[in-house]
């Protein structure tokens, strides 16, 4: 998967984002794993609503319209759970619940990703 960096207003929020944009990659998601690293998330695109059947931890979800634009941010999801985004939801980021300071986004923001030089 393709790594990406997070960004609002020119400012990094988020250093390692990988892509999920090919159905296998979306359907595997965050599965398989038993944890994820905090600093990490994961973008899914087209993905409209998310589930958290057969994970092994929680995560928080950010929704985002095709402009990238925050519509909903759900906290601290935890297993065995399904969330929708919304109607206008085109895509979300996943990420280990708790460790993002959310007051760095929130809903109405414009977000970017930028693929990183490696």
């Amino acid at each position: 998967m393709n790594a990406c960096v997070l960004t609002k207003n020119g400012v990094s929020l988020i250093d390692k984002v990988e892509m999920a944009l090919s159905l296998g990659q979306r359907l595997k998601g965050l599965l398989g794993r038993r944890s994820y690293e905090a600093g990490c998330a994961m973008y899914l695109a087209p993905c409209g609503s998310i589930h958290t059947f057969f994970m092994k931890f929680n995560i928080d979800a950010v929704f985002l319209d095709r402009s990238m634009k925050v519509l909903r941010i759900v906290r601290n999801i935890g297993p065995g759970r399904m969330v929708f985004g919304g109607i206008r939801a085109y895509s979300v980021i996943e990420l280990k619940a708790g460790w993002f300071v959310w007051s760095n986004l929130e809903v109405g923001d414009k977000i970017s990703l930028a693929t990183t030089v490696q």
